[in-house]
């Protein structure tokens, strides 16, 4: 039996839609804002297919990912094909000059897992987790936008 758990936050960013989409959309840079990714390697046969690589700690996991949704300035939407499951979406939200970015993320954890570990406690840990990879991004992104947005 296995129980998923899933997470979302999100951040206004003060760069053009544009700039925040080419960020995202280019999965191998994920590792400048995410801290627990290691790496993100597209494969070398399909452009859709990626393996990841979280790692903290002693902790090590790794799995295949594919796109299963893009919409240009809207949505990128992911799903696990083997190695650690998981799914999610990152979307987008043109502020005419601001961008609003909204990471949910879903994962499956054994049940016997689950029933050891306090589900609340690793949902703060991970929720977190993602809010200050998001808070990074934007201070990321907002060192790359021009001026002119700022």
């Amino acid at each position: 039996m296995t129980n998923w758990l899933e997470h979302t936050v999100q951040i206004e960013v003060a760069a053009d839609i544009d700039l925040v989409w080419s960020l995202w959309s280019d999965l191998e840079k994920i590792p400048l804002w995410m801290k627990w990714i290691e790496s993100v390697v597209i494969t070398s046969d399909d452009a859709e297919l990626s393996r990841w690589t979280l790692a903290t700690g002693n902790w090590h996991f790794s799995w295949l990912s594919r796109i299963r949704k893009q919409i240009k300035h809207q949505i990128i939407q992911w799903e696990s094909v083997d190695g650690l499951p998981n799914r999610g979406a990152i979307r987008f939200y043109d502020r005419h000059g601001s961008t609003v970015v909204k990471l949910s993320v879903a994962y499956a954890i054994p049940g016997i897992l689950g029933q050891l570990m306090d589900r609340l406690f690793l949902g703060r840990i991970v929720e977190s987790t993602l809010q200050a990879d998001l808070e990074r991004f934007r201070d990321y992104a907002q060192q790359l936008q021009p001026s002119r947005l700022r």
